[in-house]
Parts: structure tokens; C-alpha cells; sequence
């Protein structure tokens, strides 16, 4: 026997529970290639799209590569988020998060939706889980010291599950139509109140880190409860959590695309056509809102809903229809408990930072990522920014062993 803990809609269950199944079980929608979309079934009777598992997988391991450098001294720029305003790589990860929930909600939802399922027990779903995973979130960012008058109430997590309540909640009542204009509505109502709006205390409407609409909104509600790094604002702030429910928004409507009858090229040029136009507008729209990550502007929505967009066109072509698979194991092993492995890996950075640390003879503080890196990573390379990268990459692959190791004994853990 074991164990696969599965909590809501991103799994195969209809219930939040703890199933346990035999291991010799041959029903285990996880360990195998999953079969191509079939034109005859309607929304939400689809099978699970491998292009979709794979690209969470490619998420979460950008993840732990971006966040995990050996010296944030010495990262390459595409590794590195833009300071402000501007993009890079880095600054697609989160978002490609986002809009893979918005995905999964369409496919989770739909058959629920049309067959008439009761709304209020899936309105109730929808609140546990959002609950649990804010909670999550909440405990990553008070581990380990629990300073309660002072830790961070905004973050990732708190992120993930307030766009994932708002949009499930939105698909459940709404049409696709109907969220297109929302989501819309959403773009064009954050960059009213960015540009337009006056900061209280006479400060005119700008875009500046501190002085913003959305930086004064978080210091009103959420006081010192910011970003330790900032602590006059939070690149997951409260205001800016509106425009991420655009970038839901936009993940809904590209798994209902899926879920339809077009053939699979249809389906290809459709993702491809729509994320071109999307970073076009992006584009055009930056000259006048700029695409900036730390306040999750409109355009930057629109660009990297569009890069999104193209990225799932393309692994959809190769995987799903072209059959191209060899090299898909290590991103499915990882997206069978990304969630999981994002908040460990948060949690063992933490814990290497601020648990064993002494003074070495030097005189210096040490601990035990800072020892990692002086006496294993940085003198085995000439290059400072190659162990740094080197350094990341071994978290990559040591999280990836961790999940082979779940995946294998056929755990999988879902919230």
C-alpha cells in the first residue's frame, strides 16, 4: 500500500482526501503518457494534457534554478529579475505559474460546471483550498523564527492561491466570453488606478517603487508586514494581485481552447496566433505602462501571457502530436509534486541559512550555504558566476532526485 495525498482539483480525485491505492494498481494516470486529446469529448472530459504536466515541471524547476544562485553576487543577467522596469528569462517563471493554474482550473472545473455540479460545494472547495495553500504560505514566510509581529504576509504562495480562489470562483459563475472581459477589465482597471489615481498625502500618480498607488495600498493594510528587502512595498502586493487575475484569467480560456473540438495543428496555430498577438500588445502597451514584474503591470501580462502561450503551443506540438517524448521524464517527475518540492526547497534554503552557523578563522559568519559555496563551489570553477550557476543547478537536480524518489514509490502530493 501507499499513500497519495490529493487535495483538490489538480488531481484525478473528485474530493479532497488521502487515498490509498495498491501499488501493483494498474489505473495510475500519473505514470503513464498520457493519450492525446480525443476531438469527440467536451470540455472537461479531456484527458490530462502531458504538454501541460511538462511545462509545470519546466516551471518548477526554473523556480528552484532562479531563486537558488550560489552568490546572488555573481548570477548571469537572464538568471537575475529586471531591477525594475523591463523583463528578462526570470521574469516569465512566475507568471508561466499563474497561468498554468488558470490552465488546470478549466480542466479540473469544466465537466463539474457542465454537468450541473451543486455550486456551493465546489465554491467550497475552492475556499479550503485557497485557504491551505495561503496558510502554506503564511508558515514558508514565519519558518523558522515565527516573528509574528513582523514577518511577511504577502508572498508566492499567498499569491498563487488568491489568483486560484478569484479565477475558480470566477469560472465557476462566468463563460469564457464573460471572463475575457473581466480579464479585460482587470488589465485596464489596474492601469487606471496606477496612472490616474493620486497617492493620498498629494503625491501625484507615478510608477516609482515606494511612491506608487500599490506600494501606499500595502503600507495601509499590511503595515510593516512587507518585504523584508523593500519594507516600503512587496513585489506580491495586494493591489498588484489584480492584475494576476488576468494572467489567471488568460490560463482559463487557453484550457478551454484546448478542451474543444479544433484538431490539434488548429489548436497549435491558435496558441501560437493569440500569444504573438499578446506580445505585441504587451509591447505596444509598455510604451506608455512599462512592463515591470515588481508591480505586475498590464503589459506585462500581456507579454508573458503571451510567451506562455507560445511556450505550451510549442511543447504541445512536439509531445502531444509529434510525439517527441524522450526527453519529458525529468519535467513530469517534476510536476507530479511541483507544489511540494517549491515549498521544500523554500524551506531547506532557509534552514541552510540560519541553522550551524559559527565563525570560521577568518573571523566571518558562516553557515551552511555560505561554506557550500567558499570551499566547494567557488574554488572548483575559474569562473565566480559559473559555480554560482553551478551550485543552482545542484539544486535543481538534487530536488529532481527527491521527486524521482516520490515518483517512484508512487506518492504523489497534491493540495
Amino acid at each position: 500500500m501507499v499513500v497519495i495525498i490529493c487535495v483538490g482539483p489538480f488531481t484525478k480525485a473528485r474530493s479532497n482526501a488521502i487515498l490509498f491505492t495498491n501499488s501493483n494498481n494498474a489505473n495510475r494516470p500519473y505514470l503513464n503518457h498520457y493519450i492525446k486529446p480525443d476531438k469527440t469529448k467536451t470540455m472537461g472530459q479531456q484527458q490530462r494534457l502531458l504538454s501541460l504536466d511538462i511545462f509545470r515541471g519546466l516551471t518548477i524547476a526554473a523556480m528552484i534554478l532562479v531563486n537558488n544562485p550560489g552568490s546572488w553576487s555573481n548570477v548571469y543577467a537572464p538568471l537575475l529579475h529586471a531591477e525594475w522596469h523591463g523583463i528578462t528569462p526570470t521574469d516569465w517563471v512566475f507568471p508561466f505559474f499563474l497561468f498554468i493554474v488558470g490552465v488546470a482550473i478549466a480542466y479540473a472545473l469544466g465537466r463539474r460546471k457542465e454537468d450541473g455540479h451543486d455550486r456551493k460545494a465546489l465554491l467550497r472547495k475552492i475556499a479550503w483550498r485557497t485557504l491551505i495553500i495561503f496558510s502554506i504560505g503564511l508558515f514558508l514566510n514565519l519558518f523558522p523564527k515565527f516573528k509574528f509581529a513582523t514577518f511577511r504576509i504577502p508572498g508566492v504562495l499567498q499569491r498563487i492561491a488568491l489568483v486560484y480562489g478569484v479565477c475558480a470562483t470566477l469560472f465557476v459563475f462566468y463563460s469564457p466570453k464573460q471572463l475575457l472581459w473581466i480579464g479585460v477589465g482587470c488589465l485596464l482597471a489596474y492601469w487606471g488606478l496606477m496612472t490616474l489615481v493620486p497617492i493620498p498625502g498629494g503625491v501625484a500618480p507615478n510608477l516609482e517603487a515606494s511612491t506608487n498607488l500599490g506600494a501606499w495600498f500595502d503600507r495601509t493594510l499590511l503595515g510593516n508586514h512587507l518585504w523584508v528587502q523593500s519594507k516600503t512595498w512587496d513585489p506580491e502586493g495586494l493591489l498588484s494581485t489584480l492584475p494576476a487575475i488576468g494572467t489567471g484569467i488568460r490560463g482559463i480560456l487557453t484550457g478551454v481552447w484546448m478542451q474543444t473540438e479544433a484538431g490539434g495543428y488548429e489548436k497549435v496555430a491558435g496558441l501560437l496566433a493569440v500569444g504573438a498577438i499578446l506580445l505585441a500588445l504587451g509591447n505596444i502597451w509598455n510604451l506608455t505602462f512599462p512592463i515591470n514584474k515588481k508591480i505586475w503591470t498590464s503589459s506585462y501580462v500581456l507579454y508573458t501571457s503571451g510567451v506562455a502561450l507560445i511556450c505550451l503551443g510549442v511543447i504541445y506540438w512536439l509531445v502531444d502530436l509529434r510525439g517527441s517524448r524522450w526527453w519529458t521524464k525529468p519535467f513530469i517527475i517534476y510536476g507530479t509534486n511541483a507544489l511540494f518540492v517549491f515549498v521544500l526547497s523554500g524551506l531547506l534554503v532557509k534552514l541552510m541559512y540560519t541553522t550551524f552557523k559559527w565563525v570560521n578563522e577568518a573571523g566571518e559568519s558562516m553557515n551552511v550555504q555560505s561554506w557550500l559555496w567558499t570551499q566547494v563551489y567557488e574554488p572548483a570553477f575559474t569562473s565566480a558566476k559559473l559555480a554560482s550557476l553551478a551550485y543552482a543547478l545542484t539544486n535543481v537536480l538534487f530536488f529532481l532526485a527527491l521527486s524521482w524518489v516520490l515518483y517512484r514509490r508512487r506518492i504523489f502530493i497534491k493540495v
